[in-house]
C-alpha cells in the first residue's frame, strides 16, 4: 500500500513539496447526485423556481469552488486550472440531478480535489436554492470517476 503523502515522518500534517515534479497534463472527472421529490425536480426543470435558474447558479458555484479548492482544503496547492466544466443532468425517472465535473491543467500536481469540490459545491448550491421547498433532499455518491496524468497514471472508477 502507498503511504500517506500529507503526513511527515513525525505524523504531522504536511503540504507536499511538488517543486521537483515535471509539469504534465492532468485531468480529473468527478460526479455527485442529489435526490429530491419529483415535484421539486420538475420545478427546477420547468424554470419555475422563485430564486431563478437553479442549474445555472449551481454550475457557476461549482466552477468557482474548483478555482478556490486550495482555500477550502488545507493542504491543497493553489492551481492555475486551464479548464473547468460542470454539467448537470436531470434524471426524472429517479428524481435526481447528476452533477459531473471536469478539471484540467498542465502542472505538477493533480486536480482530483478540484473536481470533487466542484460537484460537491454544485450539489450544495442546489440544496441551498431548493431547501425552502424541500428539506430532505439527499446528496450522495460523490466520487472520482477518472484521473490521468502524473506519476500514479490513469485511474478509472469501476
Amino acid at each position: 500500500m502507498t503511504e500517506f503523502t500529507h503526513i511527515n515522518q513525525n505524523g504531522e500534517a504536511n503540504m507536499v513539496d511538488v517543486s521537483g515534479k515535471q509539469d504534465t497534463v492532468r485531468e480529473a472527472r468527478a460526479e455527485a447526485f442529489i435526490s429530491m421529490n419529483a415535484e421539486t425536480l420538475q420545478m427546477i426543470i420547468a424554470g419555475n423556481h422563485h430564486k431563478g435558474d437553479v442549474f445555472a447558479t449551481a454550475r457557476i458555484a461549482g466552477i468557482q469552488a474548483a478555482k478556490r479548492t486550495w482555500e477550502l482544503i488545507p493542504l491543497c496547492h493553489p492551481l492555475l486550472l486551464s479548464k473547468i466544466e460542470v454539467n448537470l443532468t436531470a434524471l426524472p425517472e429517479t428524481h435526481q440531478v447528476r452533477i459531473e465535473s471536469l478539471c484540467k491543467l498542465t502542472g505538477k500536481t493533480g486536480v482530483e480535489m478540484e473536481a470533487l469540490t466542484a460537484v460537491s459545491v454544485a450539489a450544495l448550491t442546489i440544496y441551498d436554492m431548493c431547501k425552502a421547498v424541500q428539506k430532505d433532499m439527499v446528496i450522495s455518491q460523490v466520487r472520482l470517476l477518472e484521473k490521468c496524468g502524473g506519476k500514479s497514471g490513469h485511474f478509472i472508477a469501476a
